[in-house]
């Protein structure tokens, strides 16, 4: 298959004059948006790799040629070595969120079972960050390995506490809890027990964590059958349900692995339209976790998506000392150099033994998901860039609208007026960074002059703002409402700015109005673009009814003393139950106020100089 290569001006003379240094190169659209980031040993040997017709012809992918197809301009930065261009690779994803990269959200962690051994008598917790504390961390679980559920049958079975009492033998709790009683805790803040014998148990506790499932089974099958012989069946039969648990979780065992070890498996499939990463979790001989994700990453081989993919995982998450991949990662030395914060962390491909069998199952479930996965994540491209692409087409707009923002006024007769912004970026509602506004200078119900403090506010916060979604400049600016409402918020927008568009989405029929056009535009009927600005639109509606209507509740229930300065809730009630009503309140006599307890002489004149001001 032959490609077009596209090559204007700019990019020829960039590639004439690239360094063969090691780095980071930046590729852009023609609207100026990042589209792409990567690293490379030699800057101009792997940017020209991008531009050159053999490339195109033999090893482009359909991913690879639709972001070429994009690249209008780049830019490099030259790194003194091959990690520093890992970690700025790696921020710079993180700052400009390239559609054709990886992008794993911060947020993103998973549990793990924590116990602080240096404790003399440490609970069993499940935890998301894990600390370089001296504790000793289990997991990460997911995929059908619950925590919390692992951390329960540890708690029946040992008898472990969980409070967060601070245990002090010389000063003993006065009785035991709850937990004591049911036969879950060993009750160690009432000198039950040693610190000794309850390190003994602790040890069986990691034993199993560590893949011993022996200890665990016998004193759960002994409790269970204990409960049986008692006709506490209700308790007994709980038991028998972790025993499954404990039974099941054997089942994941792997043959041969040893069960001290722990490793991270990633393996990387691809049709050459998307692609399907497959993260395994094994430890104490188990696969603890298993993870698929979807990819539609740009890069030019299977090795730089697993180094992007891993080298953003393991910000949030433990890093085991043997991590196995499914083809040579470029700078795996490196990796492991920036990994290796505590210990030696060993990346490598593994042609035989068990580690070339978790490879393989690792590879399975990759090329699994990337069957099932193909069409749906295809239907998402269309659903989020295909619509943006669509909407810059369709209304003839002068860049890919990115970052759109779409505005909603919402209020009952003018009164507690509110406006919602919501935002959509690369075509996908992102909810965390919907903002609310107070309406602060327009009386009554004026949604025209609404929008336009709305707008004004919201560009004042450009240039100074350090919140994530104000800093954040919009491409398209959706306003919900017709050719008036356009016409003054358009008026206001571009009296400071001329690098953001504007449109108005109108409720009716779905008409969509632009700027000096008193003929509206009609998107296609159930097309992806219409689509988006629609949701977007609903979500403004939403956001701002519900903003408004916790206003208005709020309102109801203020209280005309809630303005007196001294006068909280305490004493607000017993004014209240005094007097009756607010007007007895309003009637009533300094002296007569002072009898109500917490009122003083002082603060009664100040209530009732407020109702009997001249």
């Amino acid at each position: 298959m032959q490609y077009n290569i596209p090559m204007n001006q700019i990019l020829k003379q960039k590639l004439s004059m690239l360094p063969s240094a090691s780095g980071v190169y930046v590729m852009k659209d023609a609207s100026g948006n990042v589209i792409y980031v990567g690293k490379a040993k030699n800057l101009k040997n792997r940017v020209s790799q991008y531009f050159n017709k053999k490339t195109a012809t033999d090893g482009y992918t359909f991913k690879v040629k639709t972001m070429v197809d994009k690249i209008y301009d780049f830019e490099y930065f030259i790194t003194l070595s091959e990690m520093d261009a890992l970690a700025l690779e790696n921020n710079l994803i993180k700052k400009h969120q390239p559609f054709f990269n990886i992008l794993l959200k911060d947020s993103k962690t998973y549990p793990y079972i924590r116990i602080d051994i240096k404790q003399d008598f440490p609970r069993v917790e499940v935890v998301r960050k894990v600390k370089k504390d001296g504790a000793k961390y289990f997991g990460p679980y997911f995929a059908g390995v619950r925590a919390s559920e692992i951390v329960k049958v540890i708690n029946s079975a040992f008898e472990v506490r969980t409070c967060t009492l601070k245990i002090r033998p010389d000063k003993p709790a006065k009785r035991e809890c709850l937990n004591f009683s049911l036969g879950l805790c060993k009750a160690p803040c009432t000198n039950r027990i040693s610190a000794d014998d309850y390190k003994k148990i602790i040890s069986h506790v990691v034993d199993f964590l560590n893949g011993n499932d022996t200890t665990i089974l016998k004193k759960l099958e002994q409790k269970m059958l204990a409960y049986a012989e008692n006709e506490n069946f209700e308790k007994a039969l709980e038991l028998r349900e972790e025993i499954k648990m404990v039974k099941k979780l054997s089942q994941r065992v792997v043959a041969e692995v040893p069960k001290k070890e722990e490793i991270d498996v990633f393996a990387y499939e691809t049709n050459n339209m998307v692609g399907a990463i497959s993260h395994l979790v094994v430890r104490g001989g188990k696969v603890v976790g298993v993870q698929n994700l979807s990819t539609i990453d740009a890069s030019l081989s299977g090795g730089e998506v697993l180094t992007n993919f891993i080298l953003q995982y393991y910000e949030n998450s433990f890093v085991p000392a043997l991590i196995l991949v499914s083809e040579p990662l470029e700078s795996a030395d490196e990796l492991s150099k920036l990994l290796s914060s505590v210990k030696k962390v060993e990346i490598h491909v593994a042609q035989r033994g068990y580690k070339h069998k978790l490879i393989q199952m690792a590879r399975a479930n990759a090329k699994e998901h990337l069957e099932k996965s193909t069409l749906q994540e295809k239907s998402k491209f269309d659903a989020t860039i295909g619509a943006i692409e669509n909407l810059k087409n369709a209304l003839n707009l002068k860049k890919l609208p990115k970052r759109i923002e779409c505005y909603d006024i919402s209020n009952t007769q003018g009164t507690n007026s509110v406006a919602s912004m919501t935002v959509a970026i690369n075509g996908a509602l992102a909810k965390n960074h919907y903002r609310k506004f107070k309406i602060q200078t327009v009386e009554g119900p004026n949604d025209f002059e609404s929008l336009a403090e709305v707008i004004t506010r919201r560009l004042a916060q450009l240039d100074k703002a350090t919140d994530e979604s104000f800093s954040q400049k919009p491409d398209l600016i959706v306003i919900d409402g017709g050719k008036g409402q356009l016409s003054k918020t358009s008026e206001v927008l571009f009296a400071t700015r001329d690098d953001i568009e504007i449109i108005g989405l109108a409720e009716k029929f779905d008409e969509v109005f632009v700027p000096q056009k008193s003929t509206p535009i009609m998107l296609k009927r159930a097309s992806v673009e219409l689509r988006l600005i629609q949701n977007l639109r609903d979500e403004a509606h939403r956001f701002a009814i519900t903003f408004h209507r916790n206003l208005r509740q709020k309102s109801a229930l203020k209280s005309p003393l809630d303005d007196i300065k001294g006068i909280g809730a305490v004493k607000k009630r017993a004014l209240i139950k005094q007097f009756g009503t607010i007007d007895q309140i309003k009637s009533a006599s300094p002296s007569e106020l002072a009898l109500v307890k917490g009122i003083d002489p002082n603060l009664a004149q100040k209530i009732y100089e407020h109702f009997n001001k001249k």
